[in-house]
């Protein structure tokens, strides 16, 4: 039986999406943040040493990275699967195969990397501080997102809207593990500071992706994705 060491408000969010669809049988176990630094707990680090999430086990298997943990289950219990998930592994050689290693890398190599910079420089004017230190903080923080993360943020958006604009999902008409990866940091992109209205194709792509009823039973079971 697999179990999902799951932190709440984490990437671990998409592997419980993939065993919903999927429909293989799981056990949650689910972690929560410290309320005041927002970090995984230490129990994390009794399922593995790095102490983080997702994780998942399986028998004596002991797994970890989002990417690492996708590619596992799509070869263990995915070759059976049916319907619009035939094609979660592409077949090697073809366009979508390439299309869909390129974004399983591109979510956590390029993406998530801005994403997180935004996360802690929105984050870090709001934490306790001198009164006189916090302007210039604040300054600071919004000088980096200006002149650094925003621009690689914009690039990335017009990036991925032009791609859906042929492509249904991320590795063509019939979704993919790279979509289960790309999950995350799509709605994280959408959620900081992004202007909806500019990327239709991103917001229609989310649209598709919760509609979907195992995206919504992950979602029941594991809690929200994204930190506010």
């Amino acid at each position: 039986m697999i179990t999902v060491h799951h932190l709440e408000t984490s990437r671990s969010q998409r592997i419980l999406w993939l065993l919903e669809e999927l429909g293989v049988p799981y056990t949650l176990k689910l972690y929560q943040r410290d309320p005041r630094t927002k970090l995984a707990p230490a129990a994390l680090k009794a399922v593995h040493p790095l102490g983080k999430s997702p994780v998942i086990t399986d028998g004596d298997e002991v797994i970890a990275e989002s990417g690492a943990i996708l590619e596992y289950l799509v070869e263990k219990y995915g070759a059976k699967a049916k319907g619009d998930l035939a094609g979660l592994q592409p077949q090697q050689g073809t366009p979508q195969y390439r299309q869909s290693r390129f974004w399983m890398h591109y979510a956590e190599g390029s993406l998530m990397n801005w994403l997180v910079m935004k996360l802690v420089f929105m984050t870090i004017p709001t934490q306790p501080m001198p009164f006189f230190v916090r302007p210039i903080a604040r300054q600071l923080c919004a000088t980096v997102q200006a002149k650094l993360i925003n621009p690689n943020l914009a690039t990335a958006m017009a990036f991925m809207e032009a791609h859906l604009g042929t492509h249904v999902w991320f590795a063509g008409d019939q979704i993919s593990i790279a979509d289960f990866q790309m999950s995350f940091a799509l709605e994280a992109a959408l959620a900081r500071g992004a202007d909806a209205s500019q990327f239709p194709r991103l917001v229609a792509y989310k649209t598709r992706m919760l509609a979907r009823p195992a995206y919504q039973r992950a979602l029941a079971k594991g809690g929200p994705v994204i930190m506010a």
